[in-house]
């Protein structure tokens, strides 16, 4: 994984991938209004390596997931990581995982600061105060996959160029199986993802070509063991997406009896 430091939250005033609305509406009478996003659809794919009797998924930075576990702390205290506009940077999920100060052990001394980085010197993972959560807390397990943003491209050509890009592997547009497709984010997007599946083996490997990087994408490809696949799906201290918890449900209704597993959790 690449160093990621220098993290600074600033207000999106435009974007190529999400666009803002708020739409006004009247429900049984009563006046409402509801903000959401508009983005684009996607596609996912679960891929299982034949050969290694694998499921390759990939691993990546997600700034997202950072800023949901900070701490509700005012931007004074954080000046690397901060909201222009906006008195706090507010969540609280690495709060929770620390101990108070009511917590610490009775006579236990403060850990002393340590010096100023000099100028130019990097400051840590984060680029940012030392009790902020580290750039690993932002790290998620995720599907290979892409965004329907090409219109005169097909949904399978778009997830065959996903599994090439971020993952190496070249499998035709004929071996690739629709699983279903779903809502994600339905109170802010609704956004619509459509999940298929695919067998690769070690002749489809074409080279370690991971993400595209004119979309500024870094990735890094995971190899989870089938045998280890439902403890991984279901370990809550492993961050990863719906998709990869839903697809390995699927793999295990579905194809249990070709691969000769156990569907118990």
């Amino acid at each position: 994984m690449d160093q990621i430091n220098n993290i600074h939250v600033v207000p999106c005033t435009s974007s190529n991938h999400l666009k803002p609305f708020r739409v006004h509406y009247s429900q049984n009478g009563a006046k409402k209004s509801w903000d959401f996003m508009r983005t684009h659809e996607s596609v996912s794919v679960l891929i299982f390596n034949t050969t290694s009797h694998c499921f390759i998924l990939v691993k990546q930075f997600r700034p997202a997931r950072l800023h949901s576990v900070m701490v509700p702390v005012c931007v004074t205290q954080i000046p690397a990581i901060s909201v222009e506009g906006s008195p706090s940077v507010y969540v609280c999920e690495w709060e929770r995982s620390k101990p108070s100060r009511a917590e610490q052990k009775e006579g236990e001394a403060e850990p002393e600061a340590g010096p100023a980085p000099e100028e130019g010197e990097e400051q840590g993972e984060t680029g940012a105060a030392p009790d902020l959560p580290p750039v690993s807390a932002g790290v998620t397990y995720e599907l290979c996959a892409g965004l329907v943003d090409k219109p005169d491209v097909s949904l399978e050509e778009i997830a065959r160029q996903g599994v090439l890009q971020e993952c190496g592997y070249d499998v035709p547009v004929t071996k690739l199986r629709r699983i279903t497709s779903y809502r994600s984010g339905v109170g802010v997007t609704g956004a619509k993802q459509t999940l298929f599946y695919a067998e690769v083996s070690e002749e489809n490997h074409v080279g370690p070509v991971e993400g595209e990087p004119r979309e500024g994408e870094a990735v890094e490809v995971v190899k989870v063991p089938l045998q280890e696949a439902m403890t991984f799906a279901y370990d809550e201290s492993i961050p990863k997406t719906i998709g990869v918890i839903f697809s390995f449900i699927w793999f295990h209704s579905n194809m249990s009896p070709k691969y000769k597993i156990s569907t118990n959790v």
